[in-house]
């Protein structure tokens, strides 16, 4: 259990820091060396935040003071997770909370950062899952359907536009509009045609008919 949990990080809706420095908050195990934490910092973009502070990345901060905006604090979890090397990395509605150039940076991040890595994504914007590998759809505490997005959004893998018109997900994708369920759809079908060598995948099973 202890080698598991050395391996999970965790970003969740509410960004959060513990009680000590921001390098206590950054490497709480104290495993890396001030260069390795001040180049994880500078990735994700908090380098001149931290250095304007007195005391640096030795700066005392809490979740009751003011050091960080909301979408701050999420990019400390951010370089949290960057500086544990997790193998599984899971994202509880990670970006809900910030800002449309925040949520970008940290949505580029993470594929940049995790793509050899397992990544468990809890999200209600479809753009933030569209390109993932699988997609549960949950409804009433069960699960409904679980494919890759394109597969649940057609009924065969040629087809060039939601066809599987009834399914659950494809019913949410349509639900945004004309314009971004097509947007959302494109999406879909080029991240399909990249990982289906490595993940074979079939059409939605929904009853469509």
């Amino acid at each position: 259990m202890h080698l598991l949990r050395k391996q999970i990080a965790f970003i969740p809706q509410s960004p959060f820091l513990i009680q000590g420095t921001i390098r206590e908050n950054l490497d709480p195990f104290n495993e890396l060396s001030d260069e390795e934490i001040a180049a994880v910092i500078q990735e994700v973009n908090l380098k001149e935040k931290i250095e304007s502070f007195e005391h640096g990345i030795n700066t005392y901060c809490s979740e009751a003071n003011n050091l960080f905006s909301a979408g701050q604090k999420q990019l400390i979890c951010l370089a949290r997770a960057i500086v544990r090397k997790a193998k599984i990395l899971v994202l509880d509605e990670a970006t809900a909370n910030v800002d449309l150039e925040t949520d970008n940076f940290i949505q580029r991040k993470l594929k940049e950062r995790f793509s050899t890595c397992t990544v468990l994504i809890v999200a209600h914007r479809l753009a933030t899952i569209i390109d993932s590998d699988r997609i549960l759809v949950m409804s009433d505490g069960e699960a409904r359907e679980f494919n890759h997005p394109y597969s649940l959004m057609v009924r065969s893998t040629t087809d060039e536009s939601i066809t599987a018109n009834r399914g659950y997900f494809s019913q949410m994708v349509l639900e945004t509009g004309a314009e971004t369920a097509l947007s959302l759809f494109e999406i879909a079908k080029d991240s399909y045609k990249k990982s289906n060598e490595k993940w074979p995948t079939t059409p939605a099973t929904a009853d469509d008919d």
